[in-house]
Parts: structure tokens; sequence; C-alpha cells
């Protein structure tokens, strides 16, 4: 399977190692750094409050042997890992953080969020779950506003409307590139490869100058538009087309997509959270509305299994299968994970009910130590598309 090789996407695939020199430098400079842990985290108010957001590490290999002499084992490899990356000081941008904003998303997070203050201050948001209520709205833009005081007082500085919409420009731009980029994929044959998404989802988070990293994504789409009037693919026309959905991986966590794409399959698309999940979630610039209210609105709408009854997310796969000319869908849920691994019902009922497609549901962890049962697995998934 090939995968995409050129400058631009080096660069991108850099763009974690890189900033990491570049967010000291900027703390040397007095420069503050939030880190947050979730897409419900609003990271305009960092970036209004003229500090450096930065998403904290969450994903590294087992074994997690600072988090097992705290945390149970079978929590999901998810909170484990970002539990011991931040207790043994080996999460760069955990470390550079002046301020950390958690979620409610999952018990399990909140519950590990109690002893992670320990070591660094927390701000914790109660999410609400129930989104179609206009009082989750009410709640979650309390919520954002008390986290608007809580940047102020914890930074020193007074976030203005003006600031606050300059940042919704920001973030806005960085959904649009991101999505402009995956929708390469609509393409027969695709442009991009699983592992390339993958890079993309990992890395695109962590430039520091945020428009910088809009303007690579940017020309990185132009780069692959022009070679692919060249001859350039992934995969051919008879390639099964494979849509991943369910809970978030990064880069280390690349088994499933691996071993579809070593048995024939092709991953062109990913509906995960750093994926295609919250990417047609941009606020409208123009309406005159109080900012804080359109980031509560935004966030609330984004399709992710805590939410309850949770029909975006089924909507917006159901859409993607379609736009993608998807052939089969891989449903991934980590081990602990229960709002993915129930929900997996709804998602099933959908491909295989409704649409009338392969579904192969697979419930695993960050470790190798399945992956021949995945592999199984996942080759006879393969030959029935």
């Amino acid at each position: 399977m090939l995968e995409l090789r050129s400058e631009l996407f080096s660069a991108l695939s850099e763009t974690r190692n890189e900033n990491i020199g570049a967010l000291l430098s900027a703390k040397k400079e007095g420069k503050k750094v939030i880190g947050h842990y979730c897409a419900y985290s609003p990271v305009e108010l960092a970036l209004a409050a003229g500090a450096i957001a930065v998403p904290l590490c969450g994903n590294k290999k087992e074994p997690f042997l600072a988090a097992d002499n705290d945390l149970p084992p079978n929590l999901c490899p998810i909170i484990r890992s970002s539990y011991d990356l931040a207790v043994s000081d080996t999460c760069p941008f955990f470390h550079a953080s002046d301020m950390i904003v958690a979620e409610t998303t999952c018990d399990g997070k909140k519950k590990m969020y109690e002893i992670l203050q320990r070591i660094k201050p927390i701000h914790v948001m109660n999410l609400p779950q129930i989104p179609d209520l206009p009082m989750s709205i009410t709640l979650w833009k309390s919520e954002v506003r008390r986290l608007k005081t809580a940047i102020e007082k914890e930074l020193g500085v007074k976030i203005t409307d003006e600031a606050l919409r300059e940042a919704i420009h920001v973030t806005n731009e960085e959904a649009r590139a991101r999505k402009e980029l995956f929708d390469l994929n609509r393409n027969k044959p695709a442009l991009l490869s699983g592992k390339d998404l993958l890079v993309i989802v990992a890395q695109a988070g962590y430039s520091i100058d945020r428009m910088s990293g809009v303007a690579l994504i940017d020309r990185l789409t132009e780069e692959i538009k022009k070679k692919a009037q060249q001859g350039y693919h992934v995969g051919n026309e008879k390639t099964p087309r494979i849509l991943l959905t369910g809970t978030p991986l990064g880069e280390n966590d690349d088994k499933v997509v691996s071993l579809v794409e070593e048995y024939g399959g092709l991953v062109v698309a990913m509906e995960i959270c750093g994926g295609y999940k919250s990417l047609d979630l941009r606020i409208d610039e123009t309406d005159c509305r109080d900012p804080i209210l359109l980031l509560a609105e935004k966030q609330v709408g984004i399709p992710c299994s805590v939410m309850s009854p949770n029909k975006k997310r089924i909507q917006l796969l159901e859409r993607m299968i379609h736009d993608f000319a998807v052939d089969g869908v891989v449903d991934l849920t980590w081990h602990g994970c229960h709002t993915y691994n129930i929900e997996s019902y709804w998602v099933a009922d959908l491909v295989k009910n409704k649409l009338e497609k392969p579904f192969l549901h697979l419930t695993t962890d960050f470790s190798d130590a399945d992956r021949e049962t995945m592999r199984v697995r996942i080759e006879a998934f393969l030959e029935m598309i």
C-alpha cells in the first residue's frame, strides 16, 4: 500500500516534535500554555487569552508502569496512557502547561482527573450529555463562561469578544483546511492511505502558530491534487474502501489500520475524534450573538458517544459512507470504553440493516497481544467485500 511521500507531508509528520522546541522557547518568553484533552475543551478561549493551546498526550504503547500504581488495569487505555504520561513527566506538553482543561466525558476520565490534580491544577468542565435539550446549551454556556473566568484569573488577562471572534476564525480555518484534506479521499481511487490519515489526525493540532499550520495543510492539499492530475493514487478501483469509526486513536495505535491495509483494504475515512467527527461544526462568523453562546452551541453538537441519544453520529456516518463510497465499516472500541461499546449497536444497525454493508466491531487495546486474532477477523471481513 502506497503512502504519501513529499516534503510537505514530512513537515506535517514532524509537527509535534518540531513544536516542542517552539513551545519551550515561547514559555521562556513568558507565553502561557493551556493543555486540553478533548474536543469539548473550547480552545478558542485559550487563544483569545493570548495563550498557546495544546492537546495533551494520551497515546503510548503499554506498559503503563506509572499508571498501574494508581489506576485499575481494566480502565480504558486512553485514560491509563494519559495518566501515565502525566505522572511520569514524559509528556512535554503536559509539563509545559500552566493550566489544564478537562471535561466529564466519561466516568473513568473524571475520576482520573481527581487523582491527577495532585500534580497540577485541572479545571474540569461539567459536560451535559443530552444534546437536544435547551437546558444543555444553557448549562454548557455557563461552563464555557466559568472557564473564561478561570483563564482570566489564572493568566491575569481579559478575554474580549473581539479576541474571541478572532479565535473562532482561526479554529474555523483549521476545520475547513482539515476537511478539504480529508475530502481528497472522496476520489476513487483514493489519494491518502489510512496510515496517512492517522499522521494527519495525530499531528495537525500541535502547531504553535495555528495559521501557519492551516497554511501547511492547504499547501499539502494542493500538492496532492497536482499529484493526482499526474496519475498519483493509493490503491485502485477494486481496493475495498473502509470507514473507521469509534474511539480516538493516534499514530501509536495503528494496529487495526495497519492490518486492514496489509491485507488488501484501504481506510479512506475516519469518523473518530481528530478525524471527521466535528469538522462540519464551524461557527457562522457573521452571527452577532454572544460568542460564548456560539461556542456552546457548536460543542454540544459534537457527535461523541457520550451524548445520549447520539443521533448525529449515525447521521454523520451515513453521509460519510455515501460521500466516500465506503464498502465496509470497522467500528473500533478500546477495552473499558462502555459508551462506544454499547453505541456499536446503533452503528451496526445502520451499516448492516439499513445500508446492507459489511460491518466489523473490534474491541482491543494498545498492545499487540491480540494482533493475530485481529488479523484473522479483519482478513475474513475483507473477504466479505
